[in-house]
């Protein structure tokens, strides 16, 4: 199993699922909930080395990158033209690019050209968190049964089983989603 197939400790789900750590419908349930994040953040969280990505300029002296923490810059091409760190431009672990000597980045589409390494070594909590939960929300619902009476024995299919989301995974997917405006 790849150590970033998930963004949550199978062990942790399994408490709260009183089942073993390597059940398959947990794994299946963990393994669902993980893609949903990354597809609602749209990066895949964990540690990605040297992604490269080609931004718009926005006219002013910073920007974001994309995907944040920001552990490394590897270049910055303006133009084509390769930029040098410490003279050109300066970087922050929160994705800043920032343009040095008084200049601005252009205000031009897709010309910056920038490969850098970003994402966490290790899952932050609050993400862990709303994967063992919506991971929990999986697990319970019997796929395609809306609705269920015990006394009475009464069943209802629908055409799938709707898994909301909670005000907590909602406000990590914004925090961690991809940046679309460059404006720092």
């Amino acid at each position: 199993m790849a150590t970033d197939e998930f963004l949550a400790d199978p062990a942790e789900l399994a408490v709260w699922l009183k089942k073993p750590a390597d059940d398959p419908q947990l794994l299946a349930a963990l393994r669902a909930a993980t893609r949903r994040f990354r597809g609602a953040v749209g990066h895949p969280v964990t540690l990605v080395t040297d992604d490269a990505v080609t931004l718009d300029g926005n006219g002013r002296e910073s920007l974001l990158l994309p995907v944040w923490p920001t552990v490394s810059v590897t270049s910055v091409h303006l133009a084509g033209e390769l930029l040098v760190e410490g003279t050109d431009y300066q970087w922050s672990d929160d994705g800043a690019l920032r343009r040095l000597g008084g200049r601005h980045w252009p205000d031009r589409l897709r010309c910056l050209a920038v490969v850098y390494t970003h994402g966490w070594i290790e899952v932050p909590g609050d993400v862990a968190e709303v994967i063992i939960d919506q991971a929990r929300s999986i697990a319970k619902v019997t796929p395609g049964v809306q609705s269920k009476t015990v006394g009475g024995q009464s069943v209802t299919f629908g055409a799938q089983a709707a898994i909301g989301v909670t005000d907590q995974w909602a406000k990590a997917v914004t925090r961690h989603a991809v940046r679309t405006s460059g404006d720092c």
